[in-house]
């Protein structure tokens, strides 16, 4: 961030001041991180071109100081790494994967202030382009509820679930929650369901508009989400849009 802002300091220094505070993270957090895209990387076939076209979902756990234990669910872009919002509840059904991706698509839709028709319509062909909605395996992707809810959707929404036991191919969204709870969950007491909903949205501004991401050539999801050609920048290689065999990879 200082480096994005203009100001100049040595990796060295940075690297003292946060551990004399004690902001690093765990010795093994880099080593998860490449262990995550070296999966990610073997999941995907071909590099998306732009923002809305690979999505990942999934929930996360976590207690609150009180005792009590939600269940976060989210989207997030898997080119412009941007994250549409939580849904927070105590379960892990249907519904409420339902809801994260509703919240997802209002979101998109601001955004893009279109419909998701207008967003993926292509004008010479007529047709409209899917996003790729990638999960793993968990009941509530399986579900009836949400096979209903994708069934409704033909046109805009094309579910694709990972092989089985591997989470590391829906590394994006893997990647995200770590950070909301390395980041800044834990870093706080967080004692209600209030408390946790105000913290993960304010962390989600933060990861959105103001953190800079190395993957994306230090640049924030919302500048990357929209205007993609800023991506071009990046020197890393993202490998993306899955290519289905029936529900599986």
């Amino acid at each position: 961030m200082m480096a994005v802002d203009g100001h100049t300091a040595s990796v060295s220094s940075v690297e003292r001041a946060l551990r004399r505070r004690d902001l690093l993270q765990p010795v093994d957090y880099q080593r998860e991180r490449r262990q995550l895209a070296k999966a990610r990387k073997a999941a995907f076939a071909e590099a998306p071109t732009g923002p809305l076209q690979v999505w990942q979902l999934d929930f996360s756990e976590f207690e609150t100081t009180t005792g009590g234990v939600w269940r976060l669910a989210g989207v997030c872009d898997y080119y412009s790494k941007y994250e549409f919002g939580w849904h927070i509840s105590p379960t892990t059904t249907g519904a409420d994967a339902i809801a994260a991706v509703q919240l997802a698509i209002a979101e998109a839709e601001r955004l893009g202030e279109a419909s998701l028709a207008e967003l993926f319509l292509d004008p010479p062909t007529g047709t409209i382009r899917r996003i790729r909605l990638v999960t793993d395996n968990g009941p509530a992707f399986r579900g009836t509820a949400f096979a209903r809810f994708l069934a409704g959707r033909p046109d805009e929404l094309l579910h694709i679930r990972t092989r089985r036991h591997s989470p590391g191919q829906n590394g994006v969204r893997e990647r995200a929650f770590g950070s909301l709870k390395y980041e800044h969950l834990y870093r706080h007491e967080i004692e209600t369901l209030d408390d946790l909903t105000r913290e993960a949205e304010a962390y989600r501004q933060v990861f959105n508009h103001i953190r800079p991401h190395e993957a994306l050539g230090q640049r924030r999801p919302a500048e990357v989400h929209t205007n993609p050609t800023l991506k071009t920048k990046i020197k890393t290689t993202l490998i993306g849009n899955p290519q289905p065999s029936g529900q599986n990879f």
